[in-house]
């Protein structure tokens, strides 16, 4: 996988009302996969799957003009504790909304149709771009590497979402 030219501060939350730091793999994944092509990863976190947690994180990650970007991994289905995308889309100013749509449409490739319980979103909010996704390591794998990452690259084309992020 190639480096970026302009490298992003990235951050990652998790929600889960199980996992720790210590034992959180699809956070862990997220970070490898980010630095690895050369961005940084700026701040990370988990809270329990509470919107109002989860709220307080993103506030404040997207009233910081260093961070551009935030995934969110976990709190996309359908329990009743699964609160993530009620969570933050109230925060954003513009939705992307192709994401949702086009990672169903990429994980139903590789799970069949359980991807319709899949609530993933993405916005934009102060001029960073939050991605919402499932709480598996493997379908943050699949959003991370057929969407977002090229979406996360200046030399994309023909458009990525880098100059919406770092010209604002």
């Amino acid at each position: 996988m190639s480096v970026v030219s302009q490298p992003l501060n990235i951050a990652v939350l998790t929600i889960s009302d199980t996992r720790t730091l210590e034992n959180d793999k699809s956070g862990d994944y997220l970070k490898e996969a980010l630095t690895s092509v050369g961005h940084n990863l700026y701040d990370r976190d988990l809270v329990k799957d509470d919107i109002y947690q989860q709220r307080a994180v993103v506030s404040k990650w997207i009233a910081d003009k260093n961070i551009h970007a935030a995934l969110i991994t976990g709190g996309t289905g359908f329990t009743h504790r699964d609160s993530t995308p009620e969570a933050i889309s109230v925060l954003f100013d513009k939705e992307v909304d192709g994401f949702g749509e086009l990672f169903r449409q990429i994980s139903y490739e590789e799970i069949g149709t359980s991807t319709i319980q899949s609530r993933a979103v993405a916005g934009f909010a102060n001029n960073t771009v939050i991605f919402c996704l499932p709480g598996s390591t493997g379908a943050c794998r699949t959003a991370w590497e057929k969407i977002i990452s090229s979406q996360l690259d200046a030399d994309f084309r023909p458009c990525n979402f880098v100059k919406h992020l770092v010209e604002a």
